[in-house]
């Protein structure tokens, strides 16, 4: 039984929030934390480092690319950012498959093969990014600040999969927040890639993406038919005309 609320003991509640004046202490306010987490914001070390090119090849590369005017120690970032993500991805439909090959039944349309493959794509994009990185001269096993932030951001989505006590419905809810993220960092990827005139990468890239866009659409709808959920004459979908869960038309011809 869930003994969370106050209102499970009316009494017990009622004398907790009776606070006598001997208790209530001087108001104050949070101005001395304030400070505290100010001096220590001003003071932090950075979340990292862009890593120096560690051959000939990719140190001319960046070169010549600042020639340009462009800044390729963004774009090794977020190589960096979605070589960690997609590794993280895998991890995740692991973890899933692994609880549906228990809990999975007849409710939702999603099958093992179904993840099985989604999985191999995220594998997939992982080797490309790495073979990205490596085409620019850059070491894929360095970590930039972006790879940093998305292993800190990922590690609860990681928590919910590997919980033995989280349903398929809470588990796909992880997943849709993860693919959600996915989308938008190939999205930034792909603009970065073309601003550097990398056409070889920018073709690769939207392959991904697209990829990716119909990840989103399929564990959406995986979502909702787990919860349950029937929509009736309720329009969620705008000015699209795409049904819950999946992509428009306009979707589908981006890029």
């Amino acid at each position: 039984m869930n003994k969370t609320g106050i209102q499970m003991s009316p009494i017990d509640s009622k004398a907790m929030q009776d606070i006598g004046p001997h208790l209530a202490g001087d108001q104050g306010d949070e101005s001395a934390l304030a400070d505290m987490r100010n001096d220590y914001i001003a003071n932090a070390d950075p979340l990292g480092s862009i890593p120096l090119p560690g051959t000939m090849t990719g140190a001319v590369s960046m070169g010549v690319q600042m020639l340009k005017g462009n800044s390729p120690q963004i774009l090794i970032d977020k190589l960096g950012e979605r070589l960690a993500f997609e590794r993280t991805g895998t991890r995740l439909y692991d973890a899933l498959i692994t609880k549906c090959e228990v809990l999975l039944d007849g409710d939702i349309s999603m099958t093992l093969e179904d993840l099985e493959h989604i999985r191999a794509d995220e594998a997939r994009h992982f080797m490309l990014v790495k073979d990205a990185i490596e085409s620019l001269g850059g070491d894929p096993t360095s970590q930039t600040p972006s790879a940093n932030l998305v292993g800190v951001e990922s590690m609860g989505l990681i928590q919910v999969l590997n919980d033995p006590r989280t349903s398929v419905a809470q588990s796909l809810h992880a997943i849709v927040t993860a693919e959600l993220s996915d989308k938008a960092g190939w999205e930034t990827l792909l603009a970065l890639a073309d601003e550097h005139g990398l056409t070889e990468l920018v073709n690769d890239f939207t392959i991904a993406l697209n990829q990716e866009r119909e990840h989103l659409a399929l564990v959406q709808t995986w979502y909702e038919e787990a919860l349950g959920l029937t929509y009736g004459d309720v329009d969620i979908a705008g000015d699209t005309g795409a049904q819950p869960g999946q992509m428009s038309q306009g979707d589908c011809m981006k890029d």
